[in-house]
């Protein structure tokens, strides 16, 4: 009787191993390409965006609640969390010059890693959104405070700022 178990055993496992790939037939088939030199990056879709255009004539208070959802709603985690402290910060106080700067930094870049690494300094900023809004937020980024940032602000302190 022990031996019929042991036997369904060995069989079991015998057909499970045929019916699994075997691992090592499939990293070499399966490798990223990424930067590879013999990759030609054909396979890579561009995917034009219309040119980001300053909305003119918009009254100032429809200005600062739309850069303060476009500073929550970003397309990664870490820019979420920091424009969307970074807004709470300074939205409400910056003037109309200030508000055009920050309206043209989120918004004309296509790439949310290029703000992230203009902010942190890892690159360097391109001149048409160099200025005072960049100052201010290459300077929150750094977080002399040591404040925990882990998350984007609860929007409670929107009501106490309402008459």
């Amino acid at each position: 009787m022990l031996s019929s178990v042991l036997m369904k055993r060995l069989v079991t496992r015998a057909c499970q191993a045929v019916q699994r790939p075997a691992v090592t037939g499939l990293i070499s088939s399966r490798g990223y390409r990424g930067e590879a030199p013999e990759d030609t990056k054909g396979d890579l879709i561009e995917i034009p965006l219309p040119p980001w255009e300053e909305k003119l004539g918009e009254p100032i208070n429809i200005k600062r609640r739309r850069l303060l959802y476009e500073s929550r709603k970003r397309g990664m985690l870490e820019n979420c969390i920091l424009l969307s402290l970074f807004a709470k910060l300074y939205l409400n106080t910056m003037s109309e010059t200030q508000l055009q700067q920050y309206d043209r930094l989120i918004n004309e870049p296509s790439n949310d890693w290029d703000i992230y690494y203009w902010a942190t300094e890892a690159k360097p900023t391109p001149d048409v959104y160099q200025g005072e809004v960049m100052d201010l937020l290459k300077e929150f980024t750094k977080n002399r405070n040591h404040e925990q940032r882990l998350d984007a602000p609860s929007l409670e302190y929107l009501e106490k700022e309402s008459p």
